[in-house]
Order: C-alpha cells, then structure tokens, then sequence
C-alpha cells in the first residue's frame, strides 16, 4: 500500500506543479485547486513513509514529480526535447526503479 501511496504522491506533485505554473498562487479556482493538490501530496507521501524508508519514499516522489513534470512541459509548454534531456530523464526513471527494486519491503 505505501508504493501506492507514493505513486499517488508523485501524480499529485505532477499535477500541482503543473498548477503552479498555469495559475500560481491566485486567488481563483484554478490556484485553491493547485493548494488542494500539494496538501493531499504531501499527505500521500506521509503516509508512504510511515512504511518506506525517509531516503527512498523522497527520492521517489520527487524523482516521479521530476520526470512528470518534464514530460509534461515538453509536451504541454514546448520545452526543449533535446537529447541531452531526454536522456537525464532517462536517468531519472532509471534512479526511480532501481530505488523500487532495492527497497527493503521488496527483499
């Protein structure tokens, strides 16, 4: 459950991140939204790290808010897609997955 947890964390990273970056912090729906989000991430990744170690549950999270969040500027912003970045998010998704397979709640 605290891997689902994490996940869910990092998805809600992604989207605040994203909210921040389309509203800010306004005082508009959009902006109460991206406040909702980032308290329910934080939540999330509390509850992960009651079971996960405190160096994995955050290398994690903000390794899936990293990766998400690229992604998600190069496809909705047009940020740069150059090889370069491209391969250091590659980095990223490697460090997330060997952090996964090492976990002790995995042995």
């Amino acid at each position: 459950m605290a891997w689902l947890f994490l996940f869910l964390a990092g998805v809600c990273e992604i989207v605040w991140a994203a909210g921040l970056k389309t509203f800010g912090f306004t005082r508009t729906w959009g902006g109460a939204f991206t406040v909702v989000v980032m308290l329910l991430s934080f939540i999330l990744l509390e509850r992960a790290m009651r079971t996960l170690p405190l160096g994995t549950a955050y290398a994690v999270w903000t390794g899936i808010g990293a990766l998400g969040t690229a992604v998600y500027g190069i496809w909705q912003f047009h940020e740069p897609r150059d090889w370069p970045r491209l391969m250091c998010i590659g980095l990223i998704i490697f460090g997330i997955v060997g952090l996964k397979l090492l976990s002790p709640s995995q042995r």
